[in-house]
């Protein structure tokens, strides 16, 4: 069992928890946009005046390392390696999907069965999203990929097989699935560092830990800065 704390800033959702033994002892948490420089260390110090804990009784510190936004997940990340150098404690990186999956199997918002399965989206900007596939236990179906969603993006699953669509990405899909009655859309099931509880504290109890010195965001893709759009400019 351990004493983790749980950064999640691959969203728009700024949001620290701690945990002790993968139950949530503390959470805080925002979904007010570029907020995150502002609020995650406030956030962190309150999580851990609440549980009652100095940084030096943390047995380690999980982070959502994405898919999602770049500068979202550096705050993050550089907040959770700050504390694991000054404090010596190890890194655990969750997948950002892999958290969101877990997180709407143990929440209860849905009953989910057999023949369901879980599919969290990460908005990508304009109709492309990064997402994955998960069965009803959490186990991954079908690996994290950038998707640019159109009508048959979900087609060839057959048709007893529903299909719980989460995360900021989703919202994107109630225009496209209005007469596939499988695909279930919960636009406001968004990430939260409360989901990344069992999945840290298995990682935790496994010894599966990050090189914090080497350890960087899952992008997915390659950032590409745009140029600043100036009148003359070609």
């Amino acid at each position: 069992m351990g004493r983790i704390l749980l950064i999640e800033t691959a969203t728009q959702v700024c949001s620290a928890a701690v945990s002790d033994g993968g139950k949530v002892l503390a959470i805080k948490e925002s979904r007010e946009q570029l907020s995150h420089s502002g609020q995650l260390t406030v956030f962190i110090e309150e999580v851990m005046a609440q549980a009652g804990l100095h940084y030096s009784q943390l047995d380690s510190v999980a982070v959502s390392m994405g898919p999602g936004s770049y500068t979202g997940l550096r705050i993050g990340i550089s907040a959770a390696k700050g504390i694991c150098y000054a404090m010596d404690k190890p890194l655990i990186g969750i997948g950002t999907l892999e958290s969101l999956a877990n997180g709407l199997i143990h929440s209860g918002e849905v009953q989910l069965k057999k023949n369901h399965q879980i599919c969290p989206m990460i908005d990508a900007r304009r109709m492309e999203v990064y997402m994955a596939l998960f069965d009803a236990d959490g186990r991954k179906v079908k690996e994290t990929d950038a998707v640019v969603l159109d009508q048959n993006t979900f087609s060839g699953f057959p048709e007893d097989q529903i299909i719980w669509v989460v995360g900021d990405g989703a919202a994107k899909c109630r225009s496209l699935y209005t007469h596939q009655p499988q695909i279930r859309i919960l636009d406001d099931f968004l990430p939260s560092s409360g989901y990344m509880a069992s999945l840290a504290e298995k990682a935790h109890n496994s010894g599966s830990f990050a090189d914090t010195a080497y350890f960087e965001p899952f992008y997915l893709k390659d950032f590409v800065a745009a140029l600043p759009k100036v009148k003359g400019l070609k």
